[in-house]
């Protein structure tokens, strides 16, 4: 159903069921006398009470029942069921619904009408009154309202599910924790009546006071527990950060955990890279976006902004930020939180963080956020220095290909595979220049290692993604093909071969003064043997695919493909 849907379906019932409630319950329950100054006071505290919510746990709790059923106790429904309509209505000002949502303000009244007149005929019915009177008899029908009152909100909760996209279930823990806030609104709402009843409007400064001082004390309270649980989060994540060795499971925790501890529906994180930043990693309601960003220069949009500045930002509604935000912005953020990321002193990196809610950051999360980013920049740049290891140990300085240890780890992990059924055949294709010592005599080892570097970037685009390949040693390569059998191997070893023997190289001769350009032709020669067929084990598939190389290619005459023959 959409949003401009719901909100016609809502005003039509609103314009049926709330008006013309409203007219009968004054008729039928008019409102006791009360002074204009009584009224102003109500409205007063119920509107400070339902636009300032106590926070526990991160969740606003509304009370302002207190207020209103003090209304009922002293003027009866009418008069509760006015300071009811206009308590929601400063709740959802102060929650700052979206247009999208505008449904919210008609359906949110239709329902609380409804809870005021159900829990208050409830009231009457079982011996309830209202007016300035003893309340000897009046407590048991006070308890059994508030009560109702909670049980037709979660009643009115459950049925509605459907139709504002959220399922609830009736006794759930929202449901608990009302029951429990009942034990203050009670006390709270017979205090104000009695107050009002004694003293008149003056009543409502001797409790509104202790109540918002209560109320400050609590959200102080709230706001340090809240920091440590960050604290004790931070430090969680810092550990498992630290334990990543790759720099992309680096960035997929970061983004992750960062997002889960401060309810993040946008992620980016821009990289400084000379005059610009560019997009290191882009997450959007938990799915990446790549390339989402162009890149940004310094003072440019908000994020430009923090990288010049060296200082985060935060705004809580679209309204303080989009005057002056540039490039690409969710269509739908609210929230914005936006902070840089050091190194040494100097920002490497900014990190923007955005959320479709508004209000949903507050300024002690700012250095939470700053040990957290302390905490991705030693692990990115512990991550990255272990990859340049790891890349240094498995791989040829001269051809950027791997190197014998890679390639040993390799195939002995690809026959485990092989013998546990994960694989069904491995070829391996082994490769030797021909007459490479006479190139090295004739042209310098110079030129040599120019071919080596040329001959392993030609094999590799030959190859692809279809296999593996690997410098073996001297001018020995090697390629090594999953579940594929001998004659396709054998198929790809002639392309190669053909390949490199019709295509010259182009080389420096660095025997010669001048350091002129030469072209020379090159031929190899190719083994090729596949398991499990030709061998048991790597160490025999090697020593057969070279065998099949020297015996079945060199002694036949070089610039040929040979295959392992037992």
């Amino acid at each position: 159903m959409k949003i401009d849907k719901k909100l016609a379906i809502t005003i039509v019932l609103w314009l049926l069921v709330v008006p013309i409630g409203v007219y009968y319950s004054y008729h039928l329950f008019p409102p006791k006398h009360v002074s204009f100054l009584v009224i102003a006071a109500f409205c007063i505290l119920t509107g400070i009470v339902s636009y300032f919510p106590i926070n526990i746990s991160s969740n606003p709790i509304y009370m302002f029942q207190w207020v209103t059923m003090a209304g009922l106790l002293s003027y009866g429904l009418f008069f509760e069921l006015i300071l009811t309509q206009f308590s929601i209505i400063v709740v959802l000002i102060s929650l700052k619904v979206k247009k999208e949502e505008a449904y919210r303000y008609p359906f949110n009244s239709i329902m609380f009408f409804g809870i005021s007149i159900l829990s208050g005929l409830l009231y009457y019915a079982i011996g309830g009154e209202t007016g300035f009177t003893t309340l000897h008899d009046n407590i048991l029908p006070i308890i059994i309202y508030a009560i109702a009152n909670v049980f037709i909100n979660q009643l009115f909760l459950v049925i509605s599910g459907p139709f504002v996209g959220k399922k609830r279930n009736l006794f759930a823990l929202d449901f608990l924790w009302e029951i429990m806030i009942i034990c203050i609104v009670v006390p709270l709402s017979i205090t104000l009546y009695y107050l009002n009843g004694v003293i008149g409007y003056a009543g409502f400064l001797l409790i509104f006071f202790p109540f918002m001082g209560f109320g400050y004390v609590l959200r102080l309270y709230n706001s340090s527990e809240r920091i440590n649980d960050y604290l004790h989060k931070a430090a969680e994540i810092g550990h498992q950060l630290t334990e990543r060795l790759e720099v992309n499971e680096v960035l997929d925790l970061f983004v992750q955990k960062v997002s889960q501890t401060l309810t993040v529906d946008y992620t980016y994180i821009l990289d400084v890279m000379g005059d610009e930043m560019v997009l290191l990693r882009g997450v959007e309601f938990g799915l990446q976006k790549p390339d989402i960003i162009p890149p940004i220069k310094r003072y440019e949009g908000i994020s430009g902004q923090v990288w010049a500045n060296e200082k985060p930002v935060f705004y809580n509604s679209r309204e303080e930020w989009e005057n002056f935000a540039s490039g690409y912005m969710p269509d739908n953020a609210e929230s914005i939180l936006c902070v840089p990321i050091f190194k040494e002193k100097k920002v490497e990196a900014v990190l923007f963080l955005a959320s479709t809610k508004s209000g949903q950051y507050e300024k002690y999360q700012l250095p939470i956020l700053d040990i957290l980013c302390s905490y991705f920049v030693v692990a990115i740049s512990n991550a990255r220095h272990y990859e340049q290891t790891k890349m240094i140990s498995e791989h040829c300085s001269l051809t950027k290909l791997y190197n014998y240890r890679y390639f040993d780890n390799l195939l002995s992990n690809e026959f485990e595979l092989l013998n546990k059924g994960f694989r069904k055949e491995l070829s391996l294709i082994m490769l030797d220049i021909d007459s490479f010592k006479m190139i090295n005599d004739t042209y310098g080892h110079q030129s040599g290692n120019e071919i080596l570097s040329m001959m392993a970037k030609r094999i590799k685009s030959l190859i692809g993604n279809r296999g593996t390949v690997a410098r073996y040693g001297g001018e020995e390569f090697v390629i090594l093909l999953t579940d594929t059998n001998k004659h396709a191997a054998m198929r790809l070893a002639e392309l190669v071969r053909l390949t490199i023997a019709n295509r010259p190289f182009m080389i420096t001769n660095s025997l010669d003064n001048d350091m002129s350009q030469v072209s020379i032709n090159i031929t190899v020669s190719i083994g090729v043997a596949t398991a499990p067929f030709d061998a048991d084990d790597a160490l025999s598939l090697i020593r057969h695919a070279d065998r099949a190389l020297y015996i079945g290619a060199k002694r036949a005459g070089k610039n040929r493909v040979a295959e392992y023959v037992k």
